[in-house]
Formats: C-alpha cells, sequence, structure tokens
C-alpha cells in the first residue's frame, strides 16, 4: 500500500466506513456520521492535525468528544490497513505513517468531568406525578408506555424504541406469571427485564389498540396510530411531561436512574440492578446511584444559618 495515498483518502475507502462497521447503536452511530461530517464539510482534511485541533476547539464538549471517538474509529482501521501492508522496503514509510496517526488522534483533546455530578432522581412522589400528566386518550396511553419502559423498565431510549411487542414474553416463576422483556441491549448484549404487573398489564392494553411491530410508535396529525417512534421522539415524549410537572429539563437517562435508584432503596441487590440495567459492571451502577454522597445527612445540616 502507498502510505500517502493512504493517509490522504484512507487508503480509498470512504471515512464513514469504520463507522458503519462498528458495533454502535443507531443513535450513537449517527452522532458520530454528524461529529465527522461537520469537519469534512468545513473544508478540513482528516490528516491536517492543525486544522482538525482547531476545529475541535469550537465544539462543545460532547461535540469534541463525538469527533474523537469518529477519527479513532478511522485511524485505527486505517492502521491495520498499513500494517498488514508493510514490508521490509516500505517499513520506514509505513512507521512514519503510523506516527502521523497518532498524532492524528491527540489532536482532539476532550477533558472528562470529575467528581460527583448532580444528577437528576424522582421519588416515588414524584413518579406518580409524572405518570398522572398522561391522559386516557391514545396519546396519553401512548406516552404513557413509553415512560413506563424508561421509569419501570430501565430500558435506554433506544432500547425503547426498539422494543418491539415479540420481545413481551410471559414467563412461570414460582405459582404465578411474569411479564419480561427481551432487550437487545448496548453492544449487541440481550438480557431478560422482568417487570410488574402494572407496567405488563399497561404494555398488554396497548398491544391490543396497536396490533404487532414496535411498542413506541409515533401518532398521526389526527391522533392515529402511526410507524415506529425514534429515540428522538422518546426523548421529547419525556421532556414534555417533564415540563407538565415543573421539571423541564427531565430527560431519559434520568428516569432510567431513578429505575435503578428506587430499586436500590427497596432493598434489591446492586448486583441484580447492574445486571437489569445492562451494565458492563457493577461499578457503573454504583455511579447510577451516587452512593459515595449521602443525601440523607450532610454537613450543612450542622451549621447554625438560621
Amino acid at each position: 500500500m502507498d502510505t500517502q495515498i493512504a493517509l490522504t483518502t484512507g487508503g480509498g475507502r470512504d471515512l464513514f466506513a469504520a463507522i458503519e462497521r462498528a458495533d454502535l447503536a443507531a443513535s450513537t452511530r449517527q452522532q458520530y456520521r454528524k461529529a465527522l461530517a461537520g469537519y469534512i464539510n468545513s473544508g478540513g482534511a482528516l490528516t491536517d492535525v492543525d486544522a482538525l485541533a482547531e476545529h475541535a476547539g469550537t465544539l462543545s464538549q460532547s461535540g469534541r468528544a463525538f469527533l474523537k471517538a469518529a477519527v479513532r474509529l478511522w485511524t485505527a482501521g486505517l492502521s491495520g490497513e498499513l500494517k498488514g501492508g508493510a514490508t521490509p522496503e516500505n517499513l520506514p514509510q509505513v512507521q512514519a505513517a503510523l506516527y502521523r496517526l497518532e498524532a492524528i488522534e491527540t489532536a482532539i483533546a476532550v477533558s472528562k468531568s470529575k467528581g460527583v455530578k448532580a444528577h437528576t432522581w424522582l421519588t416515588q412522589a414524584d413518579v406518580r406525578r409524572l405518570l398522572a400528566t398522561c391522559d386516557t386518550e391514545v396519546s396519553g396511553l401512548r406516552d404513557r408506555v413509553v415512560l413506563g419502559l424508561l421509569v419501570a423498565a430501565g430500558l435506554r431510549r433506544q432500547e425503547a424504541a426498539m422494543l418491539t411487542f415479540d420481545d413481551v414474553k410471559v414467563q412461570p416463576v414460582a405459582n404465578r406469571m411474569r411479564t419480561v422483556l427481551a432487550v437487545k441491549g448496548k453492544g449487541a448484549k440481550d438480557r431478560i427485564v422482568p417487570i410488574s404487573d402494572s407496567l405488563g398489564n399497561a404494555l398488554r392494553h396497548w398491544g391490543e389498540l396497536v396490533g404487532d411491530g414496535r411498542v413506541c410508535r409515533r401518532l398521526t396529525k389526527r391522533k392515529g396510530i402511526g410507524d415506529a417512534l425514534s429515540p428522538v421522539g422518546v426523548f421529547n415524549i419525556v421532556r414534555r411531561h417533564g415540563e407538565m410537572m415543573d421539571k423541564p429539563e427531565l430527560a431519559p437517562h434520568d428516569l432510567r436512574r431513578t429505575y435503578a435508584q428506587l430499586g436500590y432503596e427497596a432493598g434489591v441487590p446492586i448486583t441484580q440492578i447492574s445486571i437489569l440495567l445492562g451494565h458492563a459492571n457493577v461499578a457503573t451502577t454504583q455511579r447510577y446511584l451516587n452512593l459515595e454522597l449521602d443525601l440523607e445527612t450532610t454537613a450543612s445540616d450542622f451549621v447554625p444559618f438560621e
């Protein structure tokens, strides 16, 4: 392989090919493509380290993170091609190209937040208030199911959007039947999520109105039931009902954290919660619960500020 051609054109490949091949959620893939397209459309070249760093400096923290991840996928694929095409004759050129790729990867600086964030969790009373904002019209029934998949099953918004009625199953447990969700999770990791009878009944009732296919559906202008609802549509439903209960910044992940927090407070073991959420390790679940911060008692309680 000509190393100069490889660095200039990506080895003759579409610059977005690495993103398409990667095991990513659809929403993540879209963000990577958007970030990369933004830089390419600005006239920048991926091989121009200075231009890449300058462009990254104009982006938000999340924008820089998406661009860095997209560039890393491209450089990783190209690095593999360069190493695979190395020969004794072109080894110095290959090594030089690999150093250049390392420089491209480090051109985008993304600082990680430190300390403890003030995440949003809802209390049981808050959850009741949230669900009470859903009326008995078709839109209200739909929204209640969508909210339930997030706050009462702990699904990610992408997982909720992809869930089908075929994924809603009933399994025997001791002397009763339990409704479970067969969830296609992040990183192609499948998991089973048992749900409450009330959420199971809501899904069955909604299924009688909708039929088969996706559980989360968009509504037509005449309030008819349309096709699949996108993850953005799930986000908008949460935001709209959050505004109705004076929590305008409420997001789907806040409901997922609430699911974990209320379960933990009720005595569900953290290892079980981690499995239900589809986390790779318990450390991630601990960050959801913010166990290091005692919100019940704090030093401020003992300061005589009156």
